[in-house]
């Protein structure tokens, strides 16, 4: 399942694996371990986390990002080999996560071969995936026409959708159309409009998740890290309790808490990116070969409906 589907919920109607939050926890070395219990955020040791009762009712979903399919430069001469290296681990987890979500620049060029090997890859894990689109995915010559062939599903617009689990909003934002080399990212009048409608019935106490591929929190506005309109976005989610804010883009994770909105940038399956500062500009890091997976990750994040607050471990593939 791709795209903006609609979930079905499993005979027990929430389709949650019960098995507990514990499972989920040992296997955080793989990737970063989120438990959304409806707080403001706040990073817990693991072995207390592993060591404490688990709660009732986990729900749990993955992140993984950037994908790349057909970059073959040094940085990562093989970057399907590397997804395929986060699929097996998805794959081997204890629990079953209830989906999956893709933070865009699933392809490199936005060939449809590339899209056509990240999407039978991906599909490979068994989970329904939600995709939002990076710049790399709107190449083609009508801008996001391929994209939208294979993960539009009944997207509006150039992709965006929101849709309801187990007690959470989940909205999928595109901020990547007509994207200039080095510019900000834009969600844009028609977009910001539908947020505005698409929030306006809910309760002030629903749980948000908002995922979209370029930050919508400002990193480094001189390599276009960041989206131009994001306070105009924001400022229609800050009467909700609990938001969390997810991206890719930048390769690397950063985290921010800012109010009762927390941002979190996901690692990329395919190569890394300098942090900012450190080089003159973005683009493919190269390191050690040995080195490369300690680079790459897959995000696990759980909700919990229990008085906790939300714990944030993140962990590369390797290590």
């Amino acid at each position: 399942m791709s795209g903006p589907t609609e979930l079905t919920p499993a005979p027990d109607a929430d389709g949650i694996d019960r098995r507990g939050l514990l499972e989920c926890m040992t296997w955080a070395g793989t990737g970063a371990l989120w438990t959304l219990a409806g707080g403001l955020p706040q990073a817990i040791a693991l072995d207390k986390a592993v060591a404490a009762q688990a709660p009732a009712q986990p729900f749990t979903f993955l992140q993984i990002s950037d994908s790349h399919i057909g970059f073959d430069k040094p940085a990562n001469p093989d970057a399907l080999d590397t997804l395929r290296e986060a699929i097996d681990r998805i794959k081997a987890l204890p629990s079953k996560p209830a989906f999956m979500i893709h933070t865009g620049d699933i392809s490199h060029l936005s060939k449809d071969k590339e899209f056509d090997d990240a999407e039978k890859l991906i599909q490979d894990a068994g989970l329904p995936v939600f995709y939002v689109p990076g710049e790399h995915d709107l190449l083609d010559d009508e801008q996001g026409k391929s994209y939208l062939a294979r993960f539009g599903g009944k997207a509006k617009g150039a992709g965006w959708y929101s849709f309801d689990l187990n007690g959470v909003h989940y909205i999928g934002l595109v901020n990547v159309v007509n994207l200039k080399a080095g510019g900000l990212g834009a969600l844009g009048a028609d977009q910001l409009q539908w947020l505005e409608q698409d929030v306006a019935g809910l309760s002030s106490s629903a749980p948000i998740v908002v995922f979209a591929h370029i930050p919508l929190w400002t990193i480094a506005p001189e390599w276009g890290w960041g989206t131009a309109d994001s306070a105009q976005a924001l400022a229609l989610l800050r009467r909700f309790g609990s938001v969390t804010v997810l991206n890719g883009h930048i390769h690397q994770v950063m985290q921010k808490v800012e109010g009762n909105v927390a941002f979190h940038t996901a690692r990329s399956t395919a190569f890394p990116q300098p942090a900012p500062g450190t080089a003159a500009s973005p683009g493919p890091l190269k390191v050690p070969a040995g080195d490369l997976r300690k680079y790459l990750g897959v995000a696990t994040v759980d909700f919990v409906r229990v008085n906790q607050p939300l714990a944030i471990i993140d962990k590369p593939l390797a290590g």
